[in-house]
């Protein structure tokens, strides 16, 4: 389980976002916090409409004011900036998680108008790409506002792939600390919510297409009861759900019937999150119900989540 949480902060309210997740985290798996900010190279001298940190003294003063306001005292919250201004925000912060043992770093999506266009090609991404810690991304509220973090309903999206039952046993291990619920879910597509070349393959053989995509169904359904078996087994709080239609759409719309807390996802690196993000489930997944996201890298080569 996790050891240690980091936290980037630029000296934005809605970079703070991410503390009251960390402080819930922190406390209830008992490991340290350490805020960080680096000092970024030809920086600009604002960031979301707030004064940028621009140099060591202030990013000190900041961070420990923000360490003696968002925890308690008997918390132990570490402050670090790291002085010598780079270029690459997201390699430093990744070289600072493995130096400082750190293997979740919480962060804020900066912004309302949906994930996309912050982690696509952005920091959050970039953090996913050049190293193996796990990313919890939290939004702020429409006020800009740090959101309450509550970890007692996870639902799990899986795809059957093996590699990404990793963001499974990360949110078994989640559940068993916090005493929180797990939810399964496999998403099989309908004929209608195909896309690309399987799209082109159900308008030639329609017939083909729908039964294998029950057959499919099926099979979710096996996979997900056996996972399930073992989860109450261990006296785990688990259900399961396969369901059809458009996979972000579908998981989106679970989060919220089942009041979701967090959506905790195993994803393979560099490869497969960029097809995850050219089908567009991310940012959706994320973007309608508004709930945090916990991305889990299994490695660097595959294909699905």
């Amino acid at each position: 389980m996790f050891k240690q949480v980091l936290v980037p902060l630029d000296g934005s309210h809605l970079a703070e976002a991410a503390l009251p997740a960390a402080l819930v985290l922190a406390q209830k798996l008992q490991i340290p916090i350490t805020l960080t900010h680096v000092i970024e190279r030809d920086a600009p001298r604002k960031i979301h409409g707030e004064p940028h940190l621009a140099n060591e003294a202030e990013a000190r003063a900041y961070l420990d004011q923000i360490a003696a306001r968002a925890f308690p005292a008997e918390l132990r919250v570490k402050c670090h900036v790291h002085t010598s201004a780079v270029s690459d925000v997201a390699r430093s912060l990744v070289e600072h998680a493995g130096e400082f043992g750190a293997d979740l770093i919480v962060m804020c999506t900066h912004g309302r108008s949906g994930l996309r266009g912050w982690l696509f090609g952005a920091l959050a991404q970039q953090v996913l790409n050049l190293g193996p810690t796990p990313v919890l991304l939290i939004h702020p509220t429409e006020s800009g506002a740090a959101p309450a973090f509550a970890c007692r309903r996870l639902l799990v999206p899986l795809d059957g792939n093996p590699d990404h039952e990793r963001g499974l046993a990360v949110a078994v291990n989640l559940a068993q600390v916090c005493a929180a619920s797990l939810q399964l879910l496999m998403v099989v597509h309908t004929v209608g919510t195909l896309s690309g070349q399987r799209a082109a393959t159900a308008r030639l053989l329609p017939g083909t297409t729908l039964a294998l995509l029950e057959l499919k169904e099926q099979q979710a359904g096996a996979y997900l009861q056996q996972h399930l078996a073992q989860l109450q087994a261990t006296g785990l709080t688990a259900t399961a759900l396969v369901s059809r239609g458009e996979p972000a759409r579908v998981i989106g719309q679970t989060a919220r019937r089942a009041q979701a807390d967090l959506i905790v996802l195993g994803t393979h690196g560099k490869t497969s999150l960029a097809a995850f993000w050219a089908g567009s489930i991310t940012p959706k997944v994320v973007s309608q119900p508004h709930v945090p996201l916990l991305l889990v890298p299994v490695g660097e080569a595959g294909t699905g989540l």
